[in-house]
């Protein structure tokens, strides 16, 4: 039993020591460049600070919608941004779960000594996303109202908010498995971070019941940010309970996708 235990834990102990090594030269990759690391953070930066004044000048001059206010949608996009910044920027292969699985690049990772799923992720580092990220917590240190419990309280939804956004990302891809196609990655991504832009309450009807059931863009940006402004216990267990279930189900479901897997990788002749 000892013996055994032992065993575990050394396999436990190289296998978070390799996805690491292998994070920290994904990340090293990418500063290799400062100047061109730095140019891709600002190009995103001004990028949400252009639909940081498209929600000013709306809510100048409309005022509220839906009981939305300029307040509540300052939370909102500081949550997104820190979310999808965090998934995107950090471990940027989420979103290429169906492109790898479909051109034949999951070969490489299946015959390493690490969990294949994991190693995928950390792999890639985007920096254009680090941008998001770093403008996400700046946002909400700015105009988003902080004092220690919001700040604690942003932290914490935002962290649920990115496994919730990442696991729906990795599931939506591992349906390449099945359909041996690659786009379906980018269709739920372009779904989810739409919907994610506006809240929810803008939308009425099987709109809304959607958004909070099927793609769950609601649970994403517009609960987070509502909890922040107004805690509430019974929507934090939804928010964990919801994003630890799918990114347990996503890590399923690449697990079940790889006892079927067939090499995507495409021979011709020369």
């Amino acid at each position: 039993m000892t013996a055994t235990r032992s065993i575990t834990t050394t396999a436990a102990t190289t296998t978070i020591r390799g996805l690491a090594t292998t994070f920290g030269c994904s990340i090293r990759e990418t500063m290799a460049n400062r100047r061109g690391f730095a140019l891709q953070i600002s190009v995103m930066v001004v990028n949400d600070l252009v639909w940081l004044l498209f929600w000013l000048l709306f809510f100048d001059r409309f005022g509220s919608i839906r009981g939305w206010t300029l307040d509540d949608m300052v939370v909102l996009l500081a949550v997104l941004t820190m979310s999808v910044g965090t998934v995107l920027g950090l471990f940027g292969n989420a979103r290429r779960i169906a492109v790898l699985i479909s051109d034949g690049t999951l070969d490489a990772a299946l015959a390493l000594p690490v969990p294949a799923l994991p190693y995928l992720l950390v792999r890639h580092v985007n920096v254009l996303f680090v941008g998001d990220m770093v403008y996400g917590i700046v946002l909400f240190l700015a105009l988003g109202r902080p004092t220690p419990a919001r700040l604690a309280v942003f932290v914490a939804v935002c962290a649920f908010s990115a496994l919730l956004f990442g696991g729906f990302l990795v599931l939506v891809g591992c349906s390449a498995f099945a359909v041996g196609r690659s786009e379906v990655g980018d269709l739920g991504f372009n779904a989810i971070t739409l919907f994610a832009s506006y809240p929810v309450d803008v939308f009425a009807g099987p709109t809304k019941l959607f958004l909070y059931a099927v793609v769950p863009a609601g649970f994403v940006s517009t609960v987070p940010s509502r909890l922040v402004d107004e805690f509430d216990p019974r929507w934090a267990l939804a928010l964990a309970g919801l994003s630890i279930g799918v990114a347990a189900l996503a890590r399923h479901a690449f697990a079940r996708g790889l006892r079927h897997y067939t090499s995507g990788a495409v021979w011709t002749a020369r």
